[in-house]
């Protein structure tokens, strides 16, 4: 299934991508480049090979890239119909650098709101800032 969809995206379909794509798909959250080399690298693949197929899979629409404000890109899955699969706002600890998804809070936009073309089209994010309960 995930090769037919790299192929339908006129992407060659490689062990390696669909490695990959299978990867963050399966994530409970955004991956970092390390993440992904941490739970792929030792088998068949090296770094740069991982982080190529990710800017692809980012240019083809697969996948988007973020960087949280700690100078770090994340990277995560659009499911099959093109949806984020990690939909929520997140938390930037300004001491220790951790980063905490806050999966139960839900931004709304009502309709007919003067704000940005993206934001109506609920293509944003939303990061919260401060200290964790670890640094606090």
């Amino acid at each position: 299934m995930l090769r037919d969809e790299l192929r339908d995206a006129g992407l060659r379909a490689t062990d390696a991508r669909v490695a990959v794509l299978a990867l963050l798909r399966g994530a409970e959250h955004a991956l970092t480049h390390q993440q992904v080399v941490d739970s792929m690298g030792g088998e068949r693949w090296d770094r740069a090979t991982l982080y190529r197929n990710l800017i692809t899979l980012v240019d083809a629409g697969f996948a988007r890239r973020t960087d949280l404000g700690d100078h770090v890109w994340r990277f995560e899955a659009f499911d099959e119909e093109g949806v984020s699969t990690h939909e929520h706002p997140h938390f930037l600890c300004t001491e220790c650098g951790e980063v905490e998804c806050i999966p139960d809070v839900e931004i709304a936009v009502p309709r007919g709101s003067q704000v940005p073309r993206a934001v109506r089209d609920q293509s944003f994010e939303v990061q919260l800032k401060g200290l964790c309960d670890n640094c606090r």
